[in-house]
């Protein structure tokens, strides 16, 4: 037997190959899955140009020095795998998991710290990796689970989480001072709504933030994006201001405001720390822009902090517990859940895509940014 890879090279991510390798038997306490489907959006293309600073690509190293040397690299996804052997005593062949996985046919997890609802990777080479990522959890017993929202789970959990943290980083944060509290005598925020920032505005990452900033009072959200997608992002109704790239002149530049990057752009960095003189916090969240990225040496204004967000979710675990965090998120999904699968108006329809040459052409078309902002991909090798 043998498991197909899906390699990036991690220093020309359009160059690909598909690797035929191996299966090595499994030693005592390990697990052989076979990774069912993965979502690939414009996430994954962030966790490969930024694999070398935050180490998304240590999760699953390409296997034996020469390729590593090399510079070939996988490229971490979510999805759903299926247990098709085990030698571990409290995981049963057949199982079906949800977490992160390689694109890859298939993969070894070495499954430590079990329990009825998962467990954690506990392979040596992630012991140092953020936890967060090294969970995986049994559909039977995830809450968040449906078996008819299994699709747009992989393609949108893990995002929200990220757009439901950004939003709770900002409120803990008191929106950097530009959320309006209504009243004039106020002499800590402004009379008039404060602006918040969203480049990249048709990415799930992205309307997920601005489907939970809507909710609060005192801010104008603005979603930035190309021409092309305007009338998307717009029909979302969650921006209470949608406009392009080139349209930045049309707003105050006087105006208290926030920056929410997800595009990574530098020019467009540049341009909105030149242009505001109230910005009040940058964050650098994602880089859907791979093209355009750039360093942020030299702005102006505040520096560009980026946003980690197993930093936030630690942080409210230690504060709230797991119950709390658990239930508030479960909550906030169900909302946004039911608003994207709106039978009437979706927000997102799933393609399926199976085999490698699919793969490629699909990977191919997210990482130039072609890919409509209504479809969602699910991949299968």
């Amino acid at each position: 037997m043998h498991t197909l890879d899906f390699l990036v090279r991690k220093d020309q991510l359009s160059s690909t190959e598909i690797r035929h390798t191996p299966d090595q038997p499994l030693r005592e306490g390990e697990v052989r899955l076979r990774i069912d489907r993965f979502a690939l959006t414009a996430n994954n293309i962030t966790y490969a140009a930024f694999g070398e600073a935050m180490h998304y690509w240590d999760f699953f190293p390409v296997a034996g020095v020469d390729e590593v040397s090399q510079g070939w690299g996988r490229i971490p996804v979510w999805g759903f795998a299926s247990v098709v052997q085990s030698l571990h005593p409290a995981i049963a062949v057949g199982e079906t998991l949800y977490g992160y996985f390689p694109m890859s046919s298939h993969v070894v997890l070495a499954p430590k710290r079990v329990t009825p609802d998962g467990f954690v990777d506990g392979a040596a080479h992630r012991a140092a990796l953020h936890p967060v990522y090294n969970q995986y959890l049994r559909t039977s017993r995830d809450p968040f689970y449906t078996a008819q929202t299994q699709d747009l789970q992989a393609l949108l959990r893990p995002l929200f989480i990220t757009s439901w943290l950004i939003d709770d980083f900002l409120d803990d944060n008191h929106f950097f001072g530009v959320q309006a509290d209504g009243s004039a005598e106020s002499l800590t925020t402004p009379a008039s709504p404060g602006l918040l920032l969203l480049s990249s505005a048709s990415s799930k990452t992205a309307y997920g933030t601005a489907f939970q900033l809507a909710q609060r009072p005192g801010l104008t959200v603005v979603g930035l994006t190309s021409p092309a997608n305007i009338g998307f992002c717009e029909s979302l109704g969650c921006y209470h201001q949608v406009l392009s790239y080139a349209q930045l002149a049309q707003l105050d530049a006087q105006q208290p405001c926030v920056y929410i990057d997800f595009a990574g752009n530098a020019s467009l960095r540049h341009a909105i720390h030149s242009r505001f003189t109230q910005l009040k916090f940058s964050s650098a969240i994602g880089g859907t822009h791979v093209d355009q990225l750039g360093g942020t040496q030299g702005l102006p204004g505040p520096r560009a902090t980026l946003f980690f967000a197993p930093a936030q979710i630690k942080k409210r675990h230690a504060e709230w517990g797991a119950e709390v965090l658990g239930q508030r998120l479960l909550a906030s999904w169900q909302a946004f859940l039911a608003r994207v699968s709106d039978a009437q108006s979706p927000w997102l329809k799933v393609q399926h895509h199976q085999g490698p040459d699919a793969v490629q052409a699909v990977y191919r078309a997210v990482l130039s940014g072609q890919c409509p902002p209504q479809e969602g991909h699910m991949l299968s090798l």
